[in-house]
């Protein structure tokens, strides 16, 4: 009796023994992959980052050229407008082209560009 109460003792340690192994290696799984996606994590932000400064940037380029455009757009309709007035003094007959509609309006794109109001700060944990 004393022996087999001995040899069931003996298995019951080595299965709670294998137990706690098992457990400290989930944990240590665990904690690896955590250390992994922080890591993962702080490259993405890293990525949000820089593409989000690289989309001020171009904003900001963008800003440039449609006043550059509307500027443009006016100058050449004050050139229209000399030319109609040189037709009407002169009679002779001129071909001024029209004017595009999207240069008129460059402020009415077709797709408008809205801003990016997400940060990097908002995805880290």
């Amino acid at each position: 009796m004393d022996e087999r109460k001995r040899k069931r003792m003996l298995s019951n340690r080595e299965s709670a023994r294998r137990s706690r192994m098992k457990k400290q290696q989930r944990l240590d799984d665990l904690i690896n992959q955590a250390a992994h996606l922080r890591n993962e994590n702080e490259q993405i932000v890293m990525q949000i980052n820089l593409i989000t400064q690289q989309y001020a940037e171009l904003e900001t380029e963008n800003s440039v050229l449609r006043a550059q455009v509307m500027e443009l757009t006016d100058r050449l309709q004050s050139l229209n407008s000399v030319l109609h007035i040189f037709e009407e003094v002169s009679g002779m007959a001129m071909d001024i082209p029209e004017i595009p509609d999207p240069l008129l309006r460059p402020w009415q794109l077709p797709c408008p560009a809205q801003p990016i109001m997400a940060t990097a700060d908002m995805f880290q944990l």
